[in-house]
Protein backbone atom coordinates (compact mmCIF):
# COMPACT_ATOMS: atom_id res chain seq x y z
CA UNK A 1 0.00 0.00 0.00
CA UNK A 2 1.27 3.47 -0.80
CA UNK A 3 -0.17 6.95 -1.04
CA UNK A 4 -0.20 8.37 -4.55
CA UNK A 5 -1.35 11.91 -3.73
CA UNK A 6 -1.89 13.90 -0.55
CA UNK A 7 -3.70 17.21 -0.23
CA UNK A 8 -4.13 19.21 2.98
CA UNK A 9 -6.08 22.32 3.84
CA UNK A 10 -5.15 24.45 6.86
CA UNK A 11 -2.90 21.77 8.36
CA UNK A 12 0.01 23.41 10.23
CA UNK A 13 2.04 25.61 7.87
CA UNK A 14 1.65 23.39 4.79
CA UNK A 15 0.55 25.48 1.82
CA UNK A 16 -3.17 24.77 1.52
CA UNK A 17 -4.77 22.84 -1.34
CA UNK A 18 -1.48 21.84 -2.96
CA UNK A 19 -1.70 18.28 -4.28
CA UNK A 20 1.56 16.50 -3.44
CA UNK A 21 2.48 13.73 -5.85
CA UNK A 22 3.65 10.87 -3.60
CA UNK A 23 3.39 8.10 -6.17
CA UNK A 24 6.79 6.62 -5.42
CA UNK A 25 8.34 4.11 -3.05
CA UNK A 26 10.51 6.82 -1.46
CA UNK A 27 9.69 10.46 -0.78
CA UNK A 28 12.64 12.67 0.19
CA UNK A 29 11.88 16.00 1.87
CA UNK A 30 14.79 18.34 2.49
CA UNK A 31 15.13 21.88 3.74
CA UNK A 32 16.25 24.01 6.66
CA UNK A 33 14.81 23.57 10.13
CA UNK A 34 11.41 25.10 10.74
CA UNK A 35 10.25 24.99 7.11
CA UNK A 36 7.57 22.31 7.52
CA UNK A 37 9.23 18.96 6.77
CA UNK A 38 8.01 17.37 10.00
CA UNK A 39 4.56 18.89 9.44
CA UNK A 40 4.30 16.91 6.20
CA UNK A 41 5.20 13.67 7.98
CA UNK A 42 2.65 14.52 10.66
CA UNK A 43 0.09 15.08 7.91
CA UNK A 44 0.75 11.61 6.47
CA UNK A 45 0.64 10.04 9.94
CA UNK A 46 -2.64 11.76 10.82
CA UNK A 47 -4.15 10.49 7.58
CA UNK A 48 -2.94 6.96 8.42
CA UNK A 49 -3.63 6.86 12.14
CA UNK A 50 -6.46 9.30 12.79
CA UNK A 51 -4.29 11.15 15.30
CA UNK A 52 -0.99 13.01 15.48
CA UNK A 53 2.32 11.69 16.80
CA UNK A 54 3.15 15.16 18.17
CA UNK A 55 0.01 16.07 20.10
CA UNK A 56 -3.11 14.42 21.48
CA UNK A 57 -5.12 17.57 20.67
CA UNK A 58 -6.01 17.69 16.98
CA UNK A 59 -6.92 21.37 17.20
CA UNK A 60 -3.22 22.12 17.62
CA UNK A 61 -2.65 20.83 14.06
CA UNK A 62 -4.86 23.60 12.64
CA UNK A 63 -3.19 26.52 10.92
CA UNK A 64 -3.23 29.71 13.00
CA UNK A 65 -6.50 31.67 12.80
CA UNK A 66 -8.32 28.84 11.01
CA UNK A 67 -11.24 26.84 12.41
CA UNK A 68 -10.12 23.36 11.40
CA UNK A 69 -8.26 21.31 8.82
CA UNK A 70 -8.75 18.54 6.30
CA UNK A 71 -6.41 16.01 4.69
CA UNK A 72 -7.26 13.90 1.66
CA UNK A 73 -5.25 11.18 0.02
CA UNK A 74 -5.41 8.69 -2.81
CA UNK A 75 -3.72 5.33 -2.49
CA UNK A 76 -2.99 2.12 -4.30
CA UNK A 77 -3.12 -1.26 -2.59
CA UNK A 78 -2.19 -4.10 -4.93
CA UNK A 79 -4.46 -3.67 -7.94
CA UNK A 80 -6.98 -1.55 -6.05
CA UNK A 81 -7.11 2.22 -5.78
CA UNK A 82 -8.95 4.22 -3.16
CA UNK A 83 -9.45 7.51 -1.34
CA UNK A 84 -9.14 8.42 2.32
CA UNK A 85 -9.81 11.66 4.15
CA UNK A 86 -9.80 13.09 7.65
CA UNK A 87 -11.17 16.42 8.78
CA UNK A 88 -11.37 18.25 12.07
CA UNK A 89 -13.96 21.02 12.48
CA UNK A 90 -16.12 22.16 15.40
CA UNK A 91 -14.11 19.90 17.72
CA UNK A 92 -15.22 16.86 15.72
CA UNK A 93 -13.03 14.44 13.80
CA UNK A 94 -14.48 12.80 10.69
CA UNK A 95 -12.80 9.96 8.80
CA UNK A 96 -13.87 8.92 5.31
CA UNK A 97 -12.67 5.82 3.44
CA UNK A 98 -13.81 5.32 -0.14
CA UNK A 99 -16.83 7.54 0.42
CA UNK A 100 -17.96 5.89 3.67
CA UNK A 101 -17.57 7.38 7.13
CA UNK A 102 -15.40 5.39 9.52
CA UNK A 103 -16.56 5.66 13.13
CA UNK A 104 -13.65 3.80 14.73
CA UNK A 105 -10.16 4.88 13.72
CA UNK A 106 -8.77 1.38 14.27
CA UNK A 107 -10.13 0.51 10.81
CA UNK A 108 -7.85 3.23 9.46
CA UNK A 109 -4.83 1.91 11.36
CA UNK A 110 -5.07 -1.56 9.84
CA UNK A 111 -5.59 -0.14 6.35
CA UNK A 112 -2.55 2.17 6.54
CA UNK A 113 0.01 0.68 8.96
CA UNK A 114 2.40 3.52 9.69
CA UNK A 115 5.58 3.63 11.80
CA UNK A 116 7.18 6.98 12.62
CA UNK A 117 10.82 7.56 13.62
CA UNK A 118 11.23 10.84 15.51
CA UNK A 119 13.53 12.52 18.07
CA UNK A 120 11.13 11.85 20.93
CA UNK A 121 11.64 8.10 20.43
CA UNK A 122 14.69 8.30 22.69
CA UNK A 123 12.18 8.42 25.57
CA UNK A 124 11.45 4.75 24.84
CA UNK A 125 15.00 4.06 25.95
CA UNK A 126 15.88 6.59 28.65
CA UNK A 127 12.44 7.81 29.71
CA UNK A 128 10.03 6.67 32.40
CA UNK A 129 8.52 3.14 32.23
CA UNK A 130 5.30 4.49 30.73
CA UNK A 131 7.15 5.34 27.50
CA UNK A 132 8.29 1.74 26.97
CA UNK A 133 4.78 0.48 27.76
CA UNK A 134 3.47 2.89 25.16
CA UNK A 135 5.96 1.63 22.58
CA UNK A 136 4.97 -2.01 23.01
CA UNK A 137 1.27 -1.14 23.19
CA UNK A 138 1.52 0.75 19.89
CA UNK A 139 3.58 -2.00 18.28
CA UNK A 140 1.09 -4.70 19.24
CA UNK A 141 -2.02 -2.64 18.50
CA UNK A 142 -0.75 -2.05 14.97
CA UNK A 143 -1.34 -5.67 14.01
CA UNK A 144 -3.76 -7.06 16.62
CA UNK A 145 -7.37 -5.81 16.88
CA UNK A 146 -7.72 -8.24 19.81
CA UNK A 147 -4.96 -6.47 21.75
CA UNK A 148 -6.21 -3.01 20.72
CA UNK A 149 -9.74 -3.77 21.98
CA UNK A 150 -8.56 -5.36 25.24
CA UNK A 151 -6.33 -2.37 25.96
CA UNK A 152 -9.21 0.04 25.36
CA UNK A 153 -11.51 -1.96 27.65
CA UNK A 154 -8.87 -2.25 30.36
CA UNK A 155 -8.22 1.50 30.34
CA UNK A 156 -11.95 2.24 30.51
CA UNK A 157 -12.48 -0.09 33.48
CA UNK A 158 -9.34 1.24 35.17
CA UNK A 159 -10.65 4.81 34.89
CA UNK A 160 -13.96 3.76 36.46
CA UNK A 161 -12.20 1.89 39.27
CA UNK A 162 -9.95 4.87 39.98
CA UNK A 163 -13.01 7.13 40.16
CA UNK A 164 -14.55 4.69 42.67
CA UNK A 165 -11.33 4.68 44.70
CA UNK A 166 -11.54 8.44 45.08
CA UNK A 167 -15.03 8.02 46.51
CA UNK A 168 -13.60 5.53 49.07
CA UNK A 169 -16.57 3.19 48.51
CA UNK A 170 -15.10 -0.33 48.78
CA UNK A 171 -18.27 -2.05 47.54
CA UNK A 172 -18.18 -0.05 44.31
CA UNK A 173 -14.43 -0.55 43.84
CA UNK A 174 -14.85 -4.34 43.94
CA UNK A 175 -17.40 -4.25 41.13
CA UNK A 176 -14.60 -3.58 38.64
CA UNK A 177 -12.03 -6.11 39.84
CA UNK A 178 -13.07 -9.19 37.88
CA UNK A 179 -13.27 -7.39 34.54
CA UNK A 180 -9.96 -5.64 35.21
CA UNK A 181 -8.44 -9.07 35.85
CA UNK A 182 -9.93 -10.62 32.68
CA UNK A 183 -8.60 -7.98 30.31
CA UNK A 184 -5.38 -7.42 32.24
CA UNK A 185 -4.40 -11.10 32.15
CA UNK A 186 -5.13 -11.30 28.42
CA UNK A 187 -2.91 -8.27 27.81
CA UNK A 188 -0.17 -9.69 30.03
CA UNK A 189 -0.15 -12.94 28.08
CA UNK A 190 0.14 -11.11 24.75
CA UNK A 191 2.93 -8.88 26.06
CA UNK A 192 4.92 -11.96 27.11
CA UNK A 193 4.62 -13.40 23.59
CA UNK A 194 5.49 -10.10 21.94
CA UNK A 195 8.65 -9.56 24.00
CA UNK A 196 9.76 -13.13 23.25
CA UNK A 197 9.43 -12.47 19.51
CA UNK A 198 10.95 -8.97 19.76
CA UNK A 199 14.01 -10.45 21.44
CA UNK A 200 14.54 -12.61 18.35
CA UNK A 201 14.97 -9.44 16.31
CA UNK A 202 16.29 -6.51 18.31
CA UNK A 203 19.44 -7.83 20.10
CA UNK A 204 21.14 -9.11 16.93
CA UNK A 205 20.18 -5.90 15.11
CA UNK A 206 21.81 -3.76 17.81
CA UNK A 207 24.89 -5.97 17.96
CA UNK A 208 25.41 -5.74 14.18
CA UNK A 209 25.15 -1.94 13.96
CA UNK A 210 26.38 -0.56 17.31
CA UNK A 211 30.03 -1.77 17.18
CA UNK A 212 29.89 -2.41 20.94
CA UNK A 213 30.07 -5.52 23.09
CA UNK A 214 26.65 -4.89 24.64
CA UNK A 215 24.38 -7.92 24.51
CA UNK A 216 20.94 -6.40 24.93
CA UNK A 217 17.58 -7.95 25.62
CA UNK A 218 14.17 -6.73 26.69
CA UNK A 219 12.98 -7.98 30.07
CA UNK A 220 9.22 -7.94 30.63
CA UNK A 221 8.42 -7.38 34.31
CA UNK A 222 4.65 -7.62 34.87
CA UNK A 223 3.01 -6.09 37.92
CA UNK A 224 1.02 -9.34 38.42
CA UNK A 225 4.12 -11.48 37.88
CA UNK A 226 3.13 -14.42 40.08
CA UNK A 227 -0.60 -14.28 39.37
CA UNK A 228 -2.05 -16.56 36.71
CA UNK A 229 -5.79 -16.73 37.29
CA UNK A 230 -8.68 -14.29 37.54
CA UNK A 231 -9.32 -15.32 41.16
CA UNK A 232 -5.70 -14.67 42.11
CA UNK A 233 -5.79 -11.21 40.58
CA UNK A 234 -9.11 -10.37 42.24
CA UNK A 235 -7.63 -11.45 45.58
CA UNK A 236 -4.60 -9.23 44.97
CA UNK A 237 -6.82 -6.25 44.15
CA UNK A 238 -8.84 -7.00 47.28
CA UNK A 239 -5.73 -7.09 49.44
CA UNK A 240 -4.47 -3.75 48.16
CA UNK A 241 -7.67 -1.72 48.42
CA UNK A 242 -6.45 0.19 51.48
CA UNK A 243 -3.20 1.05 49.71
CA UNK A 244 -5.13 2.07 46.59
CA UNK A 245 -7.40 4.37 48.60
CA UNK A 246 -4.39 5.91 50.32
CA UNK A 247 -2.65 6.48 46.96
CA UNK A 248 -5.93 7.51 45.22
CA UNK A 249 -5.26 5.10 42.33
CA UNK A 250 -5.05 1.42 41.39
CA UNK A 251 -1.51 0.49 42.38
CA UNK A 252 -1.20 -2.86 40.58
CA UNK A 253 -2.07 -4.05 37.12
CA UNK A 254 -0.75 -4.08 33.58
CA UNK A 255 -0.65 -0.27 33.60
CA UNK A 256 2.25 -0.71 36.07
CA UNK A 257 4.18 -3.23 33.98
CA UNK A 258 7.81 -2.52 33.15
CA UNK A 259 9.92 -3.26 30.09
CA UNK A 260 13.61 -3.07 30.97
CA UNK A 261 16.49 -2.89 28.48
CA UNK A 262 19.25 -5.01 29.98
CA UNK A 263 22.81 -5.83 29.00
CA UNK A 264 25.31 -8.25 30.52
CA UNK A 265 26.46 -5.29 32.66
CA UNK A 266 23.03 -4.26 33.96
CA UNK A 267 20.56 -1.59 32.89
CA UNK A 268 21.48 -0.26 29.46
CA UNK A 269 19.30 2.79 30.12
CA UNK A 270 21.62 3.79 32.96
CA UNK A 271 25.00 3.05 31.35
CA UNK A 272 24.60 3.70 27.62
CA UNK A 273 25.98 6.91 26.11
CA UNK A 274 23.64 9.43 24.50
CA UNK A 275 24.70 8.24 21.05
CA UNK A 276 24.11 4.60 21.98
CA UNK A 277 20.70 5.41 23.43
CA UNK A 278 19.76 7.32 20.27
CA UNK A 279 20.87 4.41 18.11
CA UNK A 280 18.93 2.03 20.33
CA UNK A 281 15.75 4.07 19.83
CA UNK A 282 16.20 3.95 16.05
CA UNK A 283 16.70 0.21 16.13
CA UNK A 284 13.60 -0.19 18.30
CA UNK A 285 11.61 1.27 15.41
CA UNK A 286 13.37 -0.87 12.81
CA UNK A 287 12.73 -3.96 14.93
CA UNK A 288 9.07 -2.88 15.20
CA UNK A 289 8.80 -2.74 11.41
CA UNK A 290 10.42 -6.16 11.04
CA UNK A 291 8.15 -7.56 13.75
CA UNK A 292 5.06 -6.08 12.09
CA UNK A 293 5.87 -7.75 8.77
CA UNK A 294 6.61 -11.03 10.53
CA UNK A 295 3.19 -10.96 12.21
CA UNK A 296 1.14 -9.79 9.22
CA UNK A 297 3.09 -10.54 6.02
CA UNK A 298 2.46 -6.89 5.14
CA UNK A 299 4.92 -4.04 4.72
CA UNK A 300 4.39 -0.80 6.68
CA UNK A 301 4.74 2.84 5.70
CA UNK A 302 7.82 4.41 7.33
CA UNK A 303 8.10 8.09 8.33
CA UNK A 304 11.73 8.92 9.17
CA UNK A 305 12.17 12.41 10.58
CA UNK A 306 15.70 13.83 10.90
CA UNK A 307 16.73 11.03 13.27
CA UNK A 308 20.10 10.24 11.65
CA UNK A 309 21.81 13.54 12.42
CA UNK A 310 23.47 12.38 15.65
CA UNK A 311 25.01 9.31 14.00
CA UNK A 312 28.35 9.21 12.21
CA UNK A 313 28.29 8.53 8.48
CA UNK A 314 29.06 4.83 8.88
CA UNK A 315 26.23 4.19 11.35
CA UNK A 316 23.90 6.36 9.30
CA UNK A 317 24.55 4.18 6.29
CA UNK A 318 24.19 1.01 8.36
CA UNK A 319 20.83 2.15 9.74
CA UNK A 320 19.48 3.02 6.29
CA UNK A 321 20.67 -0.27 4.83
CA UNK A 322 19.10 -2.19 7.73
CA UNK A 323 15.60 -0.85 7.03
CA UNK A 324 13.32 -3.80 6.31
CA UNK A 325 11.11 -3.98 3.21
CA UNK A 326 8.43 -1.27 3.32
CA UNK A 327 5.54 -0.26 1.13
CA UNK A 328 6.55 3.42 1.16
CA UNK A 329 8.93 5.65 3.11
CA UNK A 330 9.06 9.40 3.73
CA UNK A 331 12.46 10.81 4.76
CA UNK A 332 13.37 14.30 5.98
CA UNK A 333 16.89 15.70 5.64
CA UNK A 334 18.65 19.00 6.09
CA UNK A 335 20.17 20.64 2.97
CA UNK A 336 23.35 18.86 1.88
CA UNK A 337 22.87 16.15 4.48
CA UNK A 338 24.21 12.78 3.42
CA UNK A 339 21.69 10.08 2.68
CA UNK A 340 21.62 6.86 0.72
CA UNK A 341 22.39 8.07 -2.79
CA UNK A 342 21.82 4.55 -4.10
CA UNK A 343 18.14 4.90 -3.23
CA UNK A 344 16.00 4.28 -6.28
CA UNK A 345 12.37 5.01 -7.12
CA UNK A 346 12.11 8.30 -5.27
CA UNK A 347 10.57 11.74 -5.54
CA UNK A 348 12.52 14.59 -4.02
CA UNK A 349 11.05 17.83 -2.69
CA UNK A 350 12.62 20.93 -1.23
CA UNK A 351 10.45 22.34 1.56
CA UNK A 352 10.48 26.06 2.25
CA UNK A 353 7.89 27.87 4.33
CA UNK A 354 5.40 25.03 3.96
CA UNK A 355 5.73 25.01 0.15
CA UNK A 356 7.09 21.97 -1.68
CA UNK A 357 9.26 22.30 -4.79
CA UNK A 358 9.93 19.12 -6.74
CA UNK A 359 13.63 18.75 -7.58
Amino acid sequence: MRFTTIKSTNFRNIFSDTVINTDSENIILYGKNGQGKTNILECVYTLSYGSSFRTSVLKECTKHNEEGFSINGTFIDGDERGKVGISYYNKQRKIMLDGKEIKDRKSLIYQFPCIVFCHEDINFIKGEPEYRRRFFDQMMSLYSPFYFDNLRLYKSILAQRNAAIKSCDVSIIKLFDERLAIYGLAIMEERCKAVYEFNKIFPSLFSAISDTDYNLEISYQPSWKNLASIDEVVDELNNTIERDIKMCTTTSGIHRDRFAILSQYGSFTQMGSTGQLRLCSLLFRIAEAIYYTKMTNKEPILLIDDVLLELDSKKRGNVLSSLPPYSQAFFTFLPNEEYNESMKNYKKYEVEGGVLYER
